[in-house]
């Protein structure tokens, strides 16, 4: 019902729905006509006609924005699910009685806008749930809707109701999706501020500021205008601080999924952009209509976005009466819950007898991880900060060893306010090879465990298959001075050859499980192993790897090696995958690139992001950290990956 400027965006999304049009109702009779031409479907003036001709179960009410109530008033009456465009009505009893009648009839409800689904909003709301902010005491949410008159071919229905019921309903929408109701309007204003040139002006204030105490606890400065234009520095954007940190989303209303569309800042540090890591599509308006239709045919017709919509228009109801001198005002919550995103997941099931409680495909891991070596270009880097940086950014994979040095940094920032909850990190721990021997090793993940402020690793495996000579602990190998950190790590005998002791890969593997079997470690892993190798520990070992980290990068592919593993349901990650000399220089990676809009080495990322492989790249670069993690939300067609793996070179070594 409505077939103008937004019908269409609506139509456009239900060739790939499961949904299709049965008719297409406007008062304009040519404009219904030419929506349901193209759609292959009857179209009418009026909905009763249309409702007696059409047996279609739900109605799509996209009418202007005043005429919204009657319409879904009349449907509903008619026994038919509703999902109406926003807002569901200007006045919030007529909200509320809309729902009452939805409910008493057993009917859906449901009410634009449903962007909080869309990929930024969520993505920003997975962070919140990661624990980043802490406690939100404040935000700052502004909707410019600009002037209509310049952007919109009928702008009155805009002028006639104003921002709060246009534009102030997306981040209302959102906030009220993440934290629940508003208990109260704290203060609110309003102004007439227009060109004095203009001919067509708002009935009502063009400009509106109001202060909304939420129930969750959060207060927000909410600015809806038709005067600020929405071509301004803020469209729809949304600011958050909380306690430990600040989260910003570039658009409230946003249908898309752009790289720094996310930005988060922990107290005391720069915003750093947290892009998307998976694979996503755009928001399509359809999408809220199917997942309403989906209620429907589960038998329980839903009414949560119904009750929603209810509240936001009490919200903009109580904005306008303090506005006027009411002083606060109370909002009713109308039923309206929270329904946030969940909080990502990766932490593994533990391994039990060489199999998970799920089965060993069941390790859950982030398409990308974070390297925390402090081996760069031959000489050890101080790597605190873009650690730091990495876990703003939103890696959720860290590699950690105790080579390198600095467990107990990365272990001060995971306790610092604004670090994410233990649950949401994955972390692999690496025993050194001068510590495969039963109590050496213990003592190391004892050591690591201590550092890093953890009970137990997610993972944690032998650096590398072959011992060394064990010349004493490794606690805080950056702390010591170059020449003694080598000589602990690459001990020699009296030729100058490395010391190598006599412990076996399987003996090593079997210590290794004595950390498993003490709960120190979920999982268990093994680095840099050939398929031999890697057969010996799956031969002699009581539980089997879950991971296997080698160096992986186009001119050393390990295919077979990966394949090997992923038929075994063991995950691979891929360390040094961006390091090779040259290899970001090859013209075939420019060439995909060029045609993808990626670097040479973002499409080496999801080079191997699109094998199943989780490559660990390592970067002090915040511009760099960023576009690595934002790279494993694309995927490689096959000929692409094809095109890549012909780089392979037989004869590559560092």
């Amino acid at each position: 019902m409505g077939a103008g400027a937004i019908a269409p965006e609506y139509a456009a999304g239900l060739p790939e729905s499961s949904l299709s049009l049965a008719g297409v109702v406007d008062l304009d009779a040519d404009r219904a006509a030419s929506l349901a031409d193209a759609r292959g479907c009857p179209s009418f003036a009026d909905l009763e006609t249309a409702m007696e001709r059409v047996d279609a179960p739900l109605v799509v009410n996209l009418t202007s924005h005043a005429a919204h109530a009657a319409v879904t008033r009349t449907a509903l009456e008619a026994d038919r699910h509703v999902y109406s465009q926003k807002p569901l009505a200007l006045d919030a009893d007529e909200a509320r009685s809309l729902v009452a009648l939805a409910r008493d009839r057993g009917l859906a409800l449901g009410c634009a806008p449903g962007t909080p689904r869309a990929p930024s909003q969520r993505r920003a709301g997975r962070l919140l749930a990661d624990g980043r902010l802490g406690p939100v005491g404040l935000g700052y949410a502004h909707a410019h809707v600009g002037r209509v008159t310049d952007w919109h071919d009928r702008p009155d229905s805009f002028l006639e109701i104003g921002p709060l019921y246009d534009g102030a309903v997306y981040p209302l929408a959102l906030l009220v999706s993440w934290f629940g109701p508003v208990e109260r309007v704290r203060v609110a204003d309003a102004l007439d501020v227009w060109p004095a040139r203009e001919d067509r002006r708002p009935s009502t204030p063009s400009h509106v500021e109001a202060t909304l105490a939420f129930a969750a606890g959060p207060t927000v400065r909410l600015t809806a205008s038709f005067y600020a234009p929405h071509r301004s520095r803020e469209f729809y954007g949304l600011e958050l601080h909380g306690d430990d940190g600040s989260l910003y989303l570039k658009g409230t209303g946003a249908m898309g999924d752009d790289r720094d569309a996310v930005r988060f800042g922990r107290v005391g540090r720069e915003y750093v952009s947290a892009p998307p890591d998976a694979p996503g599509e755009p928001y399509e308006y359809v999408e809220a209509v199917e997942r309403l239709a989906a209620s429907i045919e589960a038998g329980s017709p839903s009414r949560a976005g119904g009750r929603r919509g209810a509240h936001v228009v009490a919200v903009c109801n109580a904005i306008e009466a303090a506005a006027e001198g009411d002083g606060p005002v109370a909002v009713d919550d109308c039923d309206a819950t929270a329904d946030p995103p969940p909080a990502p997941a990766v932490r593994p099931e533990k391994q039990i007898g060489g199999e998970t409680d799920a089965g060993a495909a069941a390790l859950r891991l982030p398409a990308v991880g974070f390297g925390c070596s402090r081996y760069r270009d031959g000489e050890y880097v101080e790597r605190a900060d873009s650690i730091e940086t990495a876990l703003d950014a939103g890696y959720r994979l860290f590699d950690s060893a105790e080579l390198y040095g600095n467990e107990h940094r990365i272990g001060e920032l995971l306790a610092a306010p604004g670090a994410p909850d233990r649950e949401r990190v994955f972390l692999l721990g690496k025993a050194w090879r001068t510590n495969h021997r039963r109590e050496h090793l213990l003592d190391a993940c004892a050591g690591s465990r201590e550092e890093l402020g953890i009970d137990a690793f997610d993972c944690y495996a032998l650096h590398w298959p072959s011992a060394l000579e064990h010349r004493g602990e490794l606690r805080r190998l950056a702390e010591k001075p170059v020449e003694r950190q080598e000589a602990l790590t690459f001990p020699e005998d009296a030729d100058g050859e490395l010391a190598a002791d006599d412990v076996s890969l399987a003996t090593a593997w079997e210590n290794l499980e004595a950390v498993h079997d003490r709960g120190w470690a979920r999982t268990l892993g093994i680095c840099n192993v050939s398929r031999a190798q890697l057969e010996t520990v799956l031969e002699a070992g009581a539980v089997d790897p879950a991971l296997v980290q080698v160096e992986r990068h186009p001119y050393r592919p390990r295919n077979d090696l990966i394949d090997f593993c992923h038929e075994r349901g063991i995950r691979v990650v891929a360390h040094s995958p961006l390091s090779a000399p040259g290899l970001l220089d090859e013209p075939v990676l420019n060439a995909i690139g060029t045609e993808r809009g990626l670097s040479p080495a973002e499409v080496v990322i999801a080079w191997n992001v699109s094998r199943g492989v989780v490559p660990i790249p390592s970067s002090t670069a915040e511009s760099h950290v960023v576009s690595n993690l934002a790279a494993g939300s694309e995927r490689l067609t096959a000929d692409e990956i094809a095109r890549v793996d012909a780089l392979r070179d037989p004869d590559f070594e560092r």
